[in-house]
């Protein structure tokens, strides 16, 4: 069963929240409590949870550790998936510095820049190579998702090369709209768009 992207989103934002009970010692959870957590309804909770098929106790509410692992063995793959990060300015070392180690099955193992000073370096704990080895490094290290970060006028030959090598996913944090081929799975954050849109329902408060 192919879930929806909006609901693999939620699952994940649960999982990170029950996580965080579990080394609070919160070993039991209701859809309520979960729901309000993500500015939720307790509906959906239990319907994205049903979808996964796992069900909680009606006294008890959700097994914390269960439901997390269930979560897991639905989001990961057994082996866990290699990532690369395209670009390695300010946001892109932030990104690196964040998410390495945040998950066990996502290893951010390769990053890659044009610039000089940066290749060969490890920067916030992954080496840095050259823009031009990457078909190289991304096949010998079996890198199957790509994070982007560059600048704009470059992101489109970027992925472009990216896809070539062999690339299955994409996180673009470029401004640019990009395109890709079918069998790649495309996801594009907009922080510019994300900021406006908070800024529009600040301007409306402030009225």
């Amino acid at each position: 069963m192919k879930l929806p992207g909006k609901t693999v989103e939620r699952l994940s934002q649960y999982r990170r929240s029950l996580i965080e009970c579990l080394e609070k010692g919160k070993l039991h959870i209701f859809s309520h409590e979960l729901a309000a957590l993500h500015h939720n309804t307790a509906v959906q909770v239990r319907r994205d949870i049903m979808l996964i098929g796992y069900t909680g106790q009606l006294r008890k509410g959700y097994d914390v550790k269960e439901l997390s692992e269930k979560i897991g063995k639905i989001l990961d793959t057994n082996d866990g998936l290699n990532v690369a990060v395209v670009g390695i300015g300010n946001l892109g070392r932030a990104i690196t510095t964040y998410f390495n180690g945040k998950r066990s099955k996502l290893r951010i193992i390769a990053t890659f820049d044009t610039d000089a000073q940066k290749i060969g370096r490890v920067i916030s704990g992954v080496k840095c190579y050259n823009m031009d080895e990457m078909a190289k490094v991304i096949k010998e290290n079996n890198i199957s998702i790509a994070i982007i970060t560059t600048p704009a006028q470059v992101a489109k030959g970027t992925v472009e090369r990216l896809v070539m090598a062999g690339i299955k996913g994409i996180l673009n944090f470029t401004p640019v709209s990009l395109n890709v081929t079918p069998n790649v799975y495309l996801e594009e954050y907009d922080m510019t768009t994300s900021l406006e849109k908070v800024a529009y329902f600040v301007k409306d408060q402030m009225k």
